[in-house]
């Protein structure tokens, strides 16, 4: 019973926790890399870009239920997720209209462009406050758990409990059915190959009679819908903060620069190693080494890293890639 004790310990607390966190990370890694590799790139602002669709999510997601609108068990939420794509896509065309496609015109290097993100990043961050406000905020509704903590610790006699909330189911299931359909679109369709087109030869593409505008444009508003379902899953499975999507920039960098930027497969791969890194790193491992060792007390918790610190291991995992193995895992673009 120790055994299962100690595996149920770390499905509940590391396990269950870390896929649904690497599913998050792996969305907004996707949208980094899709800037990264069509408009060449690296884009500060997707972590605000997260934040204010976020915000429009919950802005909408009160007038729904101000209205008496719900999404019976599923979070209502979900309901307002399209809406709140609608608005981020047209804000970053917007931004891309009145500040990128200028030093794309002239052909700014990369790195200016990236610094250019950076002001873009400040000025989306005070806009979500102003928008939105500062405090947190829960907004998740409906069904609260899948399997609750309780209800399993009286079907199985075990002494550790298992909860798996709706939130973290519905991550992996839209996480799972925004990739593939991504995927889909990438590979099938025929704007999708032009964006592949335009990725990989910029100039042949335009040889080819590729739109490069459109591109740009269908660019910006998947960047959009992907950084506003990762934001609003991330919402739901936590809680809402402007300044947490800010620090979210950082393991969301890790992920994609870890398997490889502008690799869609590394940034997915990439978001569940940072994640399972992060919750593996700072979490305390006593209880799990009491039930594997008997007679064992350890005088500490056996924790690496408090949690207040979980970005350093983001910040440590991107160093040594950086150092070691620049085009990451999958031999995407070095940085």
């Amino acid at each position: 019973m120790d055994i299962l004790d100690a595996l149920v310990a770390i499905l509940n607390y590391v396990v269950v926790p870390a896929t649904a966190y690497g599913a998050q990370l792996a969305l907004g890694a996707l949208g980094v890399t899709l800037i990264y590799g069509i408009l060449r790139f690296s884009n500060f602002a997707h972590g605000d870009t997260m934040a204010f669709g976020t915000a429009m999510v919950i802005l909408v997601t009160w007038a729904f239920q101000a209205a008496g609108i719900s999404f019976g068990p599923l979070p209502t939420a979900l309901l307002a997720l399209p809406f709140g794509i609608a608005a981020t896509a047209a804000l970053v065309l917007g931004t891309d209209k009145l500040v990128y496609s200028y030093y794309r015109k002239v052909r700014a290097a990369p790195v200016v462009l990236t610094m250019v993100s950076v002001g873009v990043m400040f000025v989306m961050n005070g806009l979500t406050r102003v928008v939105i406000g500062v405090d947190e905020i829960k907004y998740d509704d409906g069904a609260r758990f899948l399997i609750s903590a309780r209800e399993f610790k009286a079907a199985t006699g075990l002494a550790e409990p298992l909860a798996i909330r709706s939130t973290q189911a519905i991550t992996l299931v839209t996480a799972a059915l925004v990739v593939a359909a991504l995927f889909w679109f990438l590979a099938k369709t025929r704007t999708g190959k032009s964006m592949r087109a335009f990725s990989d030869n910029e100039d042949l593409a335009l040889l080819s009679g590729i739109n490069p505008n459109r591109v740009v444009a269908v660019t910006w508003v998947i960047a959009a819908g992907l950084a506003t379902i990762a934001g609003t899953l991330y919402g739901l499975d936590k809680s809402f903060k402007a300044f947490n999507y800010f620090q979210l920039l950082l393991p969301v960098f890790a992920a994609a620069i870890v398997g490889g930027l502008g690799n869609p497969l590394g940034a997915i791969a990439g978001g569940f190693i940072i994640a399972f890194s992060e919750v593996a790193v700072t979490y305390a491992w006593k209880k799990v080494a009491i039930y594997l060792i008997p007679g064992f007390e350890p005088e500490g918790l056996l924790q690496l890293l408090s949690t207040e610190y979980k970005f350093a291991v983001s910040f440590t995992i991107l160093i040594i890639v950086l150092l070691f193995k620049p085009t990451g895992l999958f031999k995407g673009k070095s940085v």
